[in-house]
């Protein structure tokens, strides 16, 4: 099924943003990329609204076996940072959680304040 955007509200044309499935979409923070999945791959489209609603073809930024929501709804199991990091979690085969404590004070120690 391909995947689209239409203008909120009032309906109108379906935009095509995907050429297969995708799932999980994320906007970037400015608005200008919309992030989604395809199985193990993230994409990116690059969305203009001026002079009229435009979205480029999709393009893979990566692959990994990174979970989705265990529960199957439609939400993200991740996020895009004002950087353009993304921050997902890892499938792993052994059903376990690395947790890190004090992660505030290591980030300090590795980049400390000006």
């Amino acid at each position: 099924m391909h995947q689209g955007i239409q203008p909120f509200p009032g309906g109108g044309r379906v935009i095509p943003i995907s050429t297969g499935p995708g799932v999980e979409p994320v906007w970037s923070r400015d608005g200008s990329e919309l992030f989604y999945r395809n199985g193990d791959q993230m994409l990116v489209v690059g969305v203009e609204t001026e002079p009229e609603f435009a979205v480029t073809r999709p393009t893979p930024l990566f692959e990994g076996s990174y979970d989705t929501d265990v529960f199957g709804s439609p939400n993200a199991n991740y996020d895009v940072a004002l950087d353009g990091q993304f921050l997902m979690i890892w499938r792993s085969e052994t059903d376990s959680i690395a947790l890190v404590q004090n992660w505030f004070d290591e980030l300090q120690r590795l980049v400390p304040s000006p």
